[in-house]
């Protein structure tokens, strides 16, 4: 059962922008968004950004000063605004969420593909 959704991928050229937003199902609001990842083929998944319901922000140096992740507490979602997109930016990004209990929960992914 889906229970973190993303969305707002797409194709675009380098140095455009994209915003991908996570949101919980209906049956899942005690998880909270809290981070996202990215994953290529082959790869492992990759750290990106993470939000704390406090307003405190992390970013990966592969993005920080380009990504800008916000969390909306009310309703309950996560964003990830993405500035000035690499060739390199190119995956499928994962919203990971968490409950209370640190069970930690994924989205299936939304895939940003930047052009060469």
């Amino acid at each position: 059962q889906v229970q973190l959704v993303e969305s707002g991928g797409g194709l675009v050229e380098p140095g455009g922008s994209l915003r991908l937003s996570c949101v919980t199902t209906r049956s899942s609001t005690s998880i909270k968004p809290m981070a996202w990842y990215r994953q290529t083929p082959g790869n492992q998944r990759e750290w990106v950004a993470s939000a704390a319901a406090g307003g405190a922000t992390n970013y990966a140096d592969s993005v920080k000063g380009r990504f800008h992740i916000s969390r909306d507490n009310a309703q309950n979602t996560v964003s990830l605004q993405m500035n000035n997109l690499k060739p390199e930016d190119t995956a499928v990004y994962y919203c990971k969420g968490s409950n209370r209990y640190s069970d930690v929960f994924w989205g299936q992914g939304t895939q940003v593909t930047v052009s060469s």
